[in-house]
Order: structure tokens, then sequence, then C-alpha cells
């Protein structure tokens, strides 16, 4: 692995952890109604601000051995979680989509956008797993501004690198697994809600604009994790049949299996049924 690469992947990794903190603060301020920007962050125990130096990711937490400087209330490990979860993710994301090497500055540009909305989307996606996780809900509040983000950025990104083919089937593919996720919320009541409606737009469009393999399989991948949870839930008695599980973050770890490893998956599968 070369310097660039290694110094790369430290800056991203870096990057990740400081957005990743910042996360905390949406994941616990936005089902609130609470501004994300002021007031400065704060022990909800005690009241005392943050200061700079318990605010380093991860290091801070370990530091204080997760409790308050001031008071000594305890903090929960969640925090340090979500920021190396993002720390980490960014990377990925950095080597997934990072430019190779081009002819002209058309490509260049079109690769840094469609790396920025990824990682955009990666941290929207840890965000959105946690909130739903605690509280069975998907924000509009970030579900609204990140769809219109995601798809000027992805559409801006084809337009040039002249690719509006994948703007066209990126549009298709909202349509099609926002379509289809609505079906299901109107068909099984309290199956679904709206808000993973909503999100299944958003995924449809960035899924399908990487090609019809990675939407497919991240489409299957969400129902696959999202089943398999549920049995072991009812299996172990920890819930009934009337028990909600938030789907939201099986349908976003679905998404990044399909990012990920969506068109090999598809192109295997293809070829298993002699169609490739």
């Amino acid at each position: 692995m070369s310097g660039i690469v290694i110094a790369l992947a430290t800056l991203s990794g870096a990057l990740g952890l400081a957005v990743g903190s910042f996360l905390n603060v949406v994941v616990h301020r936005v089902p609130a109604g609470l501004s994300v920007v002021s007031p400065a962050s704060a022990c909800p125990n005690c009241g005392h601000g943050i200061r700079r130096r318990d605010n380093v990711p991860v290091i801070s937490w370990l530091v204080l051995r997760a409790r308050c400087r001031d008071c000594g209330t305890g903090i929960s490990a969640r925090y340090p979680v979500v920021e190396l979860i993002t720390g980490v993710a960014f990377v990925l994301v950095l080597f997934r989509f990072a430019p190779g090497s081009t002819t002209g500055w058309r490509p260049l540009v079109a690769g840094v956008l469609i790396l920025i909305a990824f990682g955009y989307l990666m941290a929207v996606s840890v965000a959105l797993a946690a909130i739903d996780l605690d509280t069975a809900r998907l924000p509009n509040a970030i579900t609204y501004p990140t769809a219109v983000v995601i798809a000027v950025l992805l559409t801006a990104a084809a337009a040039i690198g002249g690719d509006l083919e994948a703007c066209l089937r990126a549009a298709l593919g909202a349509i099609v697994l926002g379509g289809a996720y609505l079906v299901l919320a109107v068909a099984v009541p309290g199956g679904m809600g709206l808000g993973d409606v909503k999100l299944a737009v958003v995924i449809g469009f960035a899924l399908a604009y990487l090609g019809w393999g990675p939407l497919a399989v991240g489409a299957f991948a969400a129902f696959v994790l999202g089943g398999t949870f549920a049995i072991g839930v009812l299996i172990v008695r920890a819930g009934n049949r009337r028990s909600g599980i938030p789907f939201g973050p099986w349908m976003l770890a679905g998404a990044w299996i399909g990012v990920f490893f969506g068109a090999p998956l598809w192109n295997a599968y293809l070829s298993l049924l002699g169609l490739a």
C-alpha cells in the first residue's frame, strides 16, 4: 500500500470519526426536534458544557473512563461505537468510490461528486439506523434533505460525466423501490411505515445509479437481514408478532451490501442462470 493511499485512508478515517461525533448529536437531538447547531453539547445530568479536550472522538471516552468529568455520570458506549463505525465506513467508501486514473477533468469531477454523494449517504445511514433503533422513526428532517442532496450530486455527476443513462436508471430505481415499499405499506398495515417508503426512494435512486445489480441485491439483502433478525427475535421470545421491529437499519445494511457487493453477486447469479 503506497504512502498516498495510507495518507488518504488516514484522513478519511479521521474525517469519519469527526463526522461520527457530530452524528451522535444528530441522533440525540433530531428526534426531539432540537437544533443540532446550538446550544453546545453538555452533560445531560449536570448541564456542564463538554470541554474541547473531552470532545475528541473515541479517545476522550477512553480517557474519561466513560464518565462525565464533572459529575461522574456514565457515558454510553454508543458514542464511541458510532464514531468508530463512521470512521471505518468512510475509509470503505473512499476505497469504493475514489476516482482512479482519468483523462480530462470531467471524469475526475464526476467521480468526486459520486464519492461525496455516497460519503454523505453513509453518514446519514449511521444516523438513521441509530434513530430508528431508538425511536422506531425515520425523521423527515433527515430523509427529505438526503433525497435532495443525493439526487443533485448524482445528477450533476451524470451530467458532467456524460452518463445520463445512469441518471435515468436512478430515477426509475427510486420509483420502483419506493413503489414496492408503498404497496407493502398499504397491503400490510403496521408492517412498513411511510418513513420506510421515503427511505426506499433514496436507496432506490442511489443503488440504481450504480446499476440494476446493486439495486436488486440491496433490496433482497434488506429483507433477508430483516427477516432473519425478526425470526431470531421470535425464537428467543424477545418479541411477538405484534412487536414492532424497526426495518430502517436492515434497509440501510442491505443497501450497502448492494453498493459494495451488488455488481459481482448479480453477475454471478446471472451466470448461474446462464444469462451472462
